[in-house]
């Protein structure tokens, strides 16, 4: 696998005759550790578990979590139930396993052909969405992120992430400030990982670090990904989102979200209807295996918060620059003949 722009890029889910073969992203930056799976059951097991995470990306692994079922004889219906139930929050998830159950007679060919095309789409609009969104970020600054939002989320560039690539292969001249992302770090463990493979400047910050930074006038621009929008354009991100919105806000920094069509939930009208799902207290009270709280002590784990629209400066999609007031009309499903 190449680090550099010019080679073949990094795909995160990979099939290969039957084998979805999936990067445990648990493992990194430490060990790239690959995982074969062949049931649907598996794929289930390693949205759950975070080893393939990023809202477009686990749409990509459901959408092939049900090839392998098509291929295994076992009934779509309840193995798009179990696939969809693993994590609420992320529109996507339900929007693949949908185009998938549309497909006319769902043969074995047809469901992995619709599989194919999902991810392949996924990563031509990451391209678009880059293009659209680099003129969005300061020529020379800095641009702060949260969570990860590239490669590793999407399959392709990115969204967020792959604004700050595009822009920085045009020639921008921008440090990226990388939110650590507490609990389990995926900025710090995989968007830091992602830049050095880019050669792209970068500082890891402690997530409470970040408005104290826009304050003192450090921060040029905040550009996040979102893994649900609502027709009205409030945005469900990772948690710790929200509280940037609120600081950028009050220091008159842009604050841009970055997102396929396919994460836009405009059946959903506002933020407040947004499940906002709820992972194990083990995440906040330990890491690595090793305790970090009292043995009594208790927590409590939303994945996610939601930003209100008035905060967002601009929504880029594939289609383009969205600014406010956001509407979105819902769309069918597309499914390809």
């Amino acid at each position: 696998m190449s680090n550099d722009s010019t080679g073949p890029r990094l795909r995160p889910l990979e099939w290969d005759d039957g084998t979805l073969r999936i990067l445990d992203q648990t493992r990194l930056p430490g060990e790239e550790r690959w995982l074969s799976v062949r049931e649907h059951a598996q794929v289930r097991d390693a949205i759950s578990q975070l080893a393939v995470r990023g809202a477009p990306l686990i749409g990509i692994a459901a959408a092939y979590g049900l090839a392998l079922a098509a291929r295994s004889g076992d009934d779509l219906e309840r193995a798009a139930a179990e696939l969809t139930a693993a994590r609420p929050t992320a529109v996507n998830l339900a929007w693949a396993v949908s185009r998938i159950l549309t497909l006319p007679g769902r043969s074995v060919d047809a469901v992995l052909a619709e599989a194919l095309r999902i991810h392949d789409e996924q990563i031509a609009a990451d391209e678009r969405i880059g293009a659209h969104g680099a003129d969005l970020l300061p020529r020379r600054g800095v641009v702060l992120t949260h969570c990860n939002t590239g490669t590793l989320a999407t399959g392709g560039i990115g969204t967020a992430l792959g604004i700050i690539k595009t822009a920085h292969r045009r020639g921008a001249q921008i440090e990226v400030l990388v939110d650590e992302t507490r609990p389990l770090l995926q900025g710090a463990r995989l968007t830091a990982w992602e830049l050095d493979r880019e050669h792209i400047p970068y500082r890891i910050i402690i997530d409470g670090a970040a408005a104290g930074l826009m304050a003192r006038g450090g921060v040029d621009a905040v550009i996040t990904g979102a893994d649900r929008v609502a027709a009205n354009g409030d945005t469900a991100n990772k948690v710790g989102t929200y509280p940037l919105a609120l600081a950028a806000a009050a220091h008159g920094v842009p604050f841009h979200v970055a997102a396929p069509e396919s994460t836009i939930d405009a059946a959903t009208p506002d933020g407040a209807r947004i499940i906002i799902e709820e992972r194990g207290e083990d995440e906040v009270l330990a890491f690595s295996g090793h305790a970090t709280a009292p043995a009594a002590a208790r927590a409590l784990n939303p994945a996610f918060d939601v930003t209100p629209a008035a905060l967002i400066t601009a929504i880029v999609t594939e289609r383009g620059v969205h600014r406010p007031p956001y509407v979105f009309a819902q769309r069918p499903v597309a499914v390809a003949p």
